[in-house]
């Protein structure tokens, strides 16, 4: 069995127009977003034991924020590339490619390839995963190379407003 968290970069910031896309950095809420996620997940106890996330400067930085609050070590946080304006099939990819030794793997990347990447893989009907937005999939698999399109079970799916959605 193994576990995958899908987690949408934190609220980006478009104060500069002249930036290009892949430039932007996080906005103060997105700043402050990161931590409430990091405690969530930790609340839950759960491990990471790979993040890999696009090089865009928002999914860096919120991967980076994010495994200083996990106490994951910095320097072994992957970055791929087909992660930047991916579809499903390069988040399939990028799982499928995650070291064999890792029971649980974080992918940090974009909409809507990760709302889309979501639904094809636990058959759900999430309209929108939001910035900061985290999913939990269980794999009923022992070898990352064997994942596959429709065999996850969605575990769980929370975001920095939820609670207050849910009021």
């Amino acid at each position: 069995m193994k576990t995958l968290f899908l987690l949408r970069h934190a609220k980006s910031s478009w104060d500069d127009p002249d930036l290009k896309d892949f430039e932007r950095p996080l906005a103060e809420r997105g700043l402050g977003d990161i931590p409430v996620m990091a405690e969530r997940i930790l609340s839950r106890k759960k491990s990471l034991d790979s993040i890999t996330c696009s090089p865009a400067l928002r999914t860096k930085s919120t991967a980076q924020l994010l495994a200083a609050q996990l106490k994951f070590p910095a320097d072994e946080i992957g970055s791929n590339p087909e992660l930047y304006f991916a579809g499903s099939s390069m988040f399939l990819k990028a799982a499928s490619l995650v070291d064999e030794h890792c029971e649980s793997a974080m992918l940090v990347g974009h909409n809507p390839a990760i709302t889309d990447f979501v639904n094809e893989m636990a058959n759900a009907e999430i309209e929108n995963i939001p910035t900061c937005g985290l999913v939990e999939l269980s794999l009923p698999i022992e070898n990352w190379s064997d994942i596959q399109f429709g065999s996850a079970t969605l575990v769980d799916f929370d975001y920095p407003k939820k609670c207050h959605d849910e009021l």
